[in-house]
């Protein structure tokens, strides 16, 4: 008896040492969303351009979705705290480049520099955490405490942003990283153990270089196309992403020890939760943006009342992302699914009725709706991915799993965002490539800001229409593809096991 309680207790060290872990991963997440309700005041510092302001946003997760296998090869291979401990501090140097950097071309960079660490901090996180709980029961209670803390980050995000603003300037968002950053190095070399697989887990340079400079180039050929129409820029960098991308899919599939394994795919369950860890965050990232500037450029509100009415709809998110492993253990992983999608869509389309002159309780309700589905997908994903492949491939199947989620998380700002962008260039008065940029121009007439307003709200209307008609699709495909209960047994409550620390897993 004496000789099993220190692993079915885990002692104090090992709940200190989870404490410790959850900065970092809040810090990831909440980066990933905190300029949401800050770019109007960073459009008037740095007066980026329209595709400046997109990169601002994104290039943060395209860097992480990018990297984050790959530096999960490296963790296995050089040791998890070692390259957690160097992705924190070059994490915190990014954060304080950025929050005193001069120009939108530097703070772009310094943003990139922050998904290159943040890559390094998810899946060395949860490594770590593993092995600090050796019971199966307590690591899936640590897990699921971890996997509640990233959901809740992505969700406080705007908010915190909110408020720093309602009393700080804009580069106030980046420095709330450094006191976490500083705590964070004190405390891990004492509280936590390195962890390494022996050497294994070879990062292909070749796949990491094809898949980040394909996926760059095709963005900023999309963001290029909504801001400025076709340009050369767009003839020459959207069919070179796209030729670098098709190479990085044939090399996979040659490779014995693929970066991202495409033959997973072949399972219709697995393809369907990927697309579920991508598609909702795609949409809540894209309208967390829209509604930040929606919020204040359209309605006039502070950041701080923006951040208030953004509250309820995170609440919800967290709040469900926390209860569904219970629920799903119950109804099963296929209603889970299904509930995500339909009701992501219903909210969504709650965002209609909202007007220039009001719209705030249809805003509320939409966050709210669309919450609940938000908080299923971060909750059900992994574990509907894992389960759907066999265990030999459970690694490789968290790995994409967790990377649909940052993949998502950009794509949203830049597919989603870039035709909002087209829209109000297409419908706006032609002034300037954004409503912040716009409304700040000397001389603007009464007339052509409601022009303005009128334009961006019709693009809003358009993104959410877009969004919610994708996630009724995706709906009607689980519904037909995806086994009823008794066909298929996923452990949703295990699940997020696999994501971030299987990234490295061969």
């Amino acid at each position: 008896m004496n000789e099993t309680r220190p692993s079915r207790f885990p002692g104090l060290r090992a709940w200190l040492g989870l404490v410790v872990i959850l900065g970092p991963v809040l810090l990831v997440a909440v980066d990933g969303s905190v300029l949401f309700l800050a770019m109007p005041q960073i459009s008037q510092a740095l007066s980026p351009t329209a595709d400046q302001s997109l990169w601002i946003l994104d290039v943060y997760g395209f860097a992480v979705a990018s990297l984050l296998i790959a530096f999960g090869n490296l963790g296995d291979r050089y040791g998890r705290l070692k390259l957690l401990l160097i992705g924190t501090a070059a994490f915190g140097t990014g954060s304080l480049g950025a929050a005193f950097a001069p120009t939108p071309e530097l703070l772009i960079a310094f943003r990139a520099l922050m998904g290159i660490a943040g890559a390094t901090l998810l899946p060395s996180a949860l490594a770590v955490l593993s092995q600090l709980f050796t019971d199966r029961r307590q690591r899936a209670r640590a897990i699921g405490i971890f996997a509640a803390a990233f959901a809740a980050g992505f969700a406080i995000g705007p908010i915190t942003g909110g408020q720093l603003l309602s009393h700080f300037w804009w580069g106030s968002v980046f420095l709330i990283n450094l006191p976490v950053v500083l705590l964070f190095l004190a405390l891990a070399p004492v509280l936590l153990r390195e962890v390494r697989s022996g050497g294994t887990g070879r990062v292909d340079a070749s796949s990491v270089l094809l898949s980040a400079t394909g996926i760059l180039l095709s963005v900023y050929a999309i963001k290029y196309l909504a801001a400025e129409g076709p340009t050369l820029a767009v003839l020459l960098t959207g069919p070179a992403g796209i030729a670098l991308l098709t190479a990085f899919v044939r090399r996979q599939l040659r490779l014995r020890q693929p970066l991202v394994d495409f033959r997973l795919f072949r399972d219709r369950v697995f393809s369907i939760a990927v697309i579920t860890g991508l598609l909702p965050l795609a949409a809540w990232s894209a309208m967390a943006y829209l509604g930040g500037i929606y919020l204040q450029s359209v309605l006039g509100l502070s950041a701080f009342d923006a951040a208030l009415i953004a509250g309820p709809g995170a609440v919800v998110l967290t709040v469900t992302s926390i209860v569904t492993p219970a629920v799903v253990a119950r109804t099963g992983t296929r209603a889970a699914l299904l509930t995500s999608h339909f009701t992501v869509a219903g909210g969504l389309l709650l965002l209609l009725p909202t007007g220039v002159s009001g719209g705030i309780g249809w805003y509320v309700a939409s966050t709210a709706v669309a919450g609940v589905g938000y908080g299923i997908s971060f909750a059900v994903v992994a574990g509907t991915a894992v389960a759907a492949v066999p265990p030999e491939r459970a690694g490789a199947a968290g790995a994409i799993a967790e990377t649909s989620n940052e993949l998502g998380n950009a794509l949203g700002i830049a597919l989603l965002g870039s035709l909002a962008t087209l829209l109000f260039r297409l419908q706006g008065p032609d002034l300037a490539a954004t409503l912040p940029e716009t409304l700040h121009l000397p001389g603007l007439t009464a007339a052509a800001a409601a022009d303005a307003k009128s334009a961006f709200t019709t693009g809003l209307h358009t993104v959410a229409a877009v969004a919610a008609g994708l996630h009724g699709v995706l709906g009607a495909v689980t519904l037909r593809r995806v086994p009823r209960p008794g066909a298929d047994t996923p452990q949703p409550a295990d699940g997020p096991a696999a994501q971030p620390a299987a990234a490295g897993t061969k």
